[in-house]
């Protein structure tokens, strides 16, 4: 009878499926190796700042907006399932916030995502300042992960970025907070939607199509914030099987149209945003000034007036990229410039 009952029970377990285990908890204290420091952790932080809106976003995706007493450096509108929740977090400024104003909050823990902000020159403050009022802080591993920050702006990325440092700030944060049950679902819950995004392209190549992402400039009629070949729109156009303009290792470096001309993209991609902090911030002026330019209207992507309009967090690298590579698809394939 006992083994009968053991028999029965092994043949319950099979229908039934593996049993589910949860994510293990985080142990303090904690030590996580971050952009080049070690931060430790005697217990979850109770109060953070976040500045980089897709930093705040990865937070909220988490689950931890209760945590979050202020944030800064936004773009555009937060995922809108997530609006009534940040309403009532504090904006602590729309760009970069003052040492004063972060400090003020009273946080244990800083993240940053951008290292031009909470780094050896970060003009939000350094990490050594932080540090010595007992705060710590984290950068996402995006932007100091095979990259070098050190004019203060965006930077020199060595390799193409991927998803995968998404994916490991997720994981991260998740563990220093010790929720990762949540981090766990979350990347996974990405990784579909990458693997769905890439399959909903599969027969369509993007035929090796020349295709430019722009920015911003500060000058509307002024060289232009290009993507460079290691950038997240990189890595978009990689997936899709289409080609960057640019060569260079520069995040996002000043071009001139007229260098741009001679590669005479086939796409131009613009980026939409609420910021105005440049002149070319808003859609509207960028495709105004491609079709009026003499040397802009007469690239192929003007004269076809082939834009995609493109939220500018996903040109970031954030989770919104995967958005960037739903939206560029479906772009080209409205062009008839697919397989």
């Amino acid at each position: 009878m006992r083994r009968f009952i053991i028999a029965l029970a092994f043949l319950v377990g099979l229908v039934a499926g593996p049993p589910a285990f949860a994510a293990s908890s985080s142990h303090y204290p904690l030590t996580i190796s971050n952009c080049g420091r070690q931060v430790n952790f005697t217990k979850p932080p109770e109060k953070i700042v976040s500045i980089g809106q897709g930093m705040t976003e990865i937070l909220l995706s988490l689950g931890l907006s209760d945590k979050i007493a202020g944030t800064a450096v936004w773009v555009g509108p937060v995922l809108p399932q997530y609006q009534e929740v940040n309403s009532k977090i504090k904006r602590l400024a729309d760009n970069d916030p003052s040492f004063e104003s972060v400090v003020g909050q009273e946080p244990d823990l800083v993240a940053a995502e951008f290292e031009w902000h909470v780094g050896a020159q970060g003009s939000v403050g350094r990490r050594e300042q932080f540090a010595d009022l007992g705060i710590n802080t984290y950068i996402a591993p995006a932007d100091c992960v095979a990259k070098t920050n050190t004019d203060g702006g965006d930077g020199l990325r060595k390799e193409l970025f991927s998803m995968d440092l998404i994916y490991q700030e997720i994981a991260e944060l998740s563990q220093i907070f010790d929720v990762r049950d949540r981090g766990d679902a979350l990347i996974a819950d990405l990784k579909k939607r990458e693997a769905r995004a890439v399959a909903s392209i599969s027969g369509a190549s993007g035929k090796n199509l020349p295709i430019v992402f722009w920015f911003s400039s500060k000058e509307v009629n002024g060289d232009a914030f290009i993507a460079g070949k290691n950038s997240a729109p990189a890595y978009i156009l990689k997936t899709i099987g289409a080609r960057n303009v640019v060569t260079t290792e520069e995040e996002w470096p000043l071009v001139g149209w007229e260098t741009i001309a001679q590669a005479n993209p086939a796409v131009i991609v613009l980026a939409v945003m609420d910021r105005r902090r440049y002149a070319a911030d808003d859609p509207q002026v960028k495709i105004d000034f491609l079709e009026s330019d003499p040397v802009t209207k007469e690239l192929d992507a003007v004269k076809n007036r082939r834009f995609v309009l493109m939220d500018a967090q996903s040109m970031n690298p954030t989770i919104r990229t995967i958005d960037g590579i739903e939206t560029l698809a479906s772009g080209i394939k409205s062009f008839g410039l697919t397989q």
